[in-house]
Formats: structure tokens, sequence, C-alpha cells
């Protein structure tokens, strides 16, 4: 599996898109206190994830989400203007279920939190080769900002994301378009377990096995529970898109 590399004034290694192969992409963040237990929400596989060349709905030009994870729960907002083709791709992965039992398996304090490999073998299968073209960046990686994991190639995007810890400027020049923000709940996302540091987690064995590995290798993760549409799209006070 390819790894993205960026500058090392961030990070010598950031994010990985998953592959059929074994890769050394690392994940996991602190955390104080707990909110929710860490049991596995028990979720039927939506079919529907099987086929990522079915889930082509637009997404409307402001939605909202509600993360409900093993630390509590966090909404996003998200603004079609700023990456038309990451938040339509988002919009279908939450309303389809796919980040039901993620697992936040590289989260790295003051830097970010990365998650979107599903638990499912199958559908991290069929979602490998499922890649986005590149958004233009409108709005950049500022603390709380959602933005899609990609490797150091072009049009490289699939389903990891990555929630910004703090203002990450040095992601804007490198491609990473911002889709969305955290407009409630970043306490909790702050909260994450980062115990393992850039030490965790191995792609390709979240790909191959799923979250049994997980559970076993790295039992202090973070994980979603349910992520969900929510009705409505009024906008907030969250920056506009530059011209």
């Amino acid at each position: 599996m390819r790894r993205l590399f960026i500058s090392t004034l961030v990070c010598s290694s950031l994010f990985a898109q998953p592959a059929a192969t074994k890769s050394a992409a690392k994940g996991a963040a602190t955390s104080k206190g707990t909110v929710a237990s860490k049991g596995p929400a028990k979720t039927a596989t939506n079919p529907a994830l099987l086929n990522p060349a079915a889930l082509k709905a637009k997404a409307p030009d402001i939605f909202k989400a509600q993360f409900t994870t093993t630390k509590g729960d966090f909404i996003v907002e998200v603004h079609r203007d700023w990456a038309p083709i990451g938040a339509d791709r988002f919009y279908n992965l939450v309303k389809n279920g796919f980040f039901n039992d993620c697992s936040f398996f590289r989260v790295m304090s003051g830097f970010v939190a990365q998650f979107g490999m599903s638990p499912k073998p199958a559908i991290s299968k069929a979602w490998e080769k499922a890649s986005l073209k590149d958004d233009p960046v409108k709005v950049g990686n500022k603390r709380g900002n959602l933005v899609f994991a990609a490797m150091q190639i072009p049009n490289s995007r699939t389903t990891q994301i990555f929630i910004n810890f703090k203002d990450n400027v040095a992601l804007d020049t490198q491609g990473f378009a911002a889709f969305g923000t955290v407009i409630e709940g970043m306490d909790v996302v702050d909260r994450l377990y980062s115990g393992y540091g850039d030490n965790g987690p191995d792609q390709g064995l979240i790909s191959s096995e799923g979250k049994p590995y997980l559970d076993k290798s790295f039992p202090k993760l973070d994980s979603i529970k349910t992520a969900r549409l929510l009705p409505g799209a009024a906008a907030t006070t969250a920056p506009a898109a530059k011209k």
C-alpha cells in the first residue's frame, strides 16, 4: 500500500488510502475521560456499500451529519461549495452507513484524527479503486475542518477523512481541501484516544481483517457507533469559501 509523504515541517508521513497490500499508516490519539461504552454498534451491512459506482447522489448545498462515538457526539456541517466532489462523496458515505463502526485508527494529538476505513473487509475491497478527482483548495485546514486523505498522487481520495486538531496551514498548499467543519462537539474529538501515537494499526490489516484486528491489537482506539444525516440545511457562521 502506498502512503502519502508530506513536509517534515508537519509530519513525516500522513495520509494513506486503503489498498490490498500492507501499509504502515499509523493511528490513534490521547483522550481524557470517557462518555460512552467502547462496544461496537451492531449494524447490518448495507448492500449498496458494495457498489460504490451507484452511490452518486448530489449533496445539498449545506447539510449536517451527527457522529455518535465512543467518546460522545459531534456534529459536522458540510458546505458543498467548499469542495463539491468531496462533499458529494461524504454525503453518500454517511447516507448509506459507511462510517458505522469505523475506528479512529490514526489520531495524532495536536495534528489530526483520521478515520474512514471500513470495519468490514468486503466493503474495504469494494472501495479500493473508487477514487475521486481532486477538489481545488477553497477552504483550508483550520481547526475542526474535515478533509479527505490522499496518497502522494493526484486524484487518489476514496473514503479516508481527517479532522484537524489545529490550524494545519501547511497542508493547504499540498492540495488538501476542506469540505466541512465540526460545529458542535469538538471537545469530543479532542478526547479521542491517541496513546498509540503514530505507531498504531497497519492499514493493510485493517483492510483485510477489519474490526476484529483493531479490537484485538488496538483495543483502546475510539470508534464511530453511528453517523447519520440530520434534517434541515440551515447555514451557520462557518467561514465562506474563497473566491
